[in-house]
C-alpha cells in the first residue's frame, strides 16, 4: 500500500509540475505578442518544468546559451563605446551653443 501511496504521489507531484510550468510558459508566449516580460516569464516556466522533465532542462539550456551567445553579440565594444560617447558629448555641447546663440 505505502509504494502505491509513493508512486501516487510522484505521479500527482509530475502531473502538478507539468500543469504549473506549461501553464507559466503559455502566458510567457502570450506576453510575447502582449506587453509584458516574455522570455521571463517562459524561462521560469521552463525551469519549474525542468526540475521534473529531461526534455525541459535540454530546452532551458539552449535558450540560456542562445540568450548568451545574443548578448555577447549585441555588447558594445570598449572603443565603439568611447567614440559613441564622444561624439554624443560632441553633439550636446554644439547643440547648448546653438542654443545659447539663439537666445542672445
Amino acid at each position: 500500500m505505502t509504494r502505491i501511496n509513493k508512486s501516487m504521489k510522484a505521479l500527482i507531484k509530475r502531473v502538478a509540475v507539468g500543469l504549473l510550468g506549461g501553464t507559466i510558459t503559455v502566458i510567457g508566449v502570450i506576453a510575447l505578442v502582449t506587453p509584458g516580460p516574455g522570455w521571463l516569464i517562459i524561462f521560469a516556466g521552463l525551469g519549474i518544468l525542468a526540475t521534473e522533465f529531461a526534455w525541459a532542462a535540454i530546452v532551458l539550456e539552449r535558450a540560456k546559451k542562445s540568450a548568451s551567445r545574443a548578448a555577447n553579440r549585441a555588447r558594445l565594444k570598449k572603443e565603439h563605446r568611447d567614440i559613441l560617447l564622444a561624439v554624443l558629448f560632441s553633439l550636446s555641447l554644439i547643440a547648448l551653443v546653438v542654443w545659447y546663440t539663439s537666445i542672445r
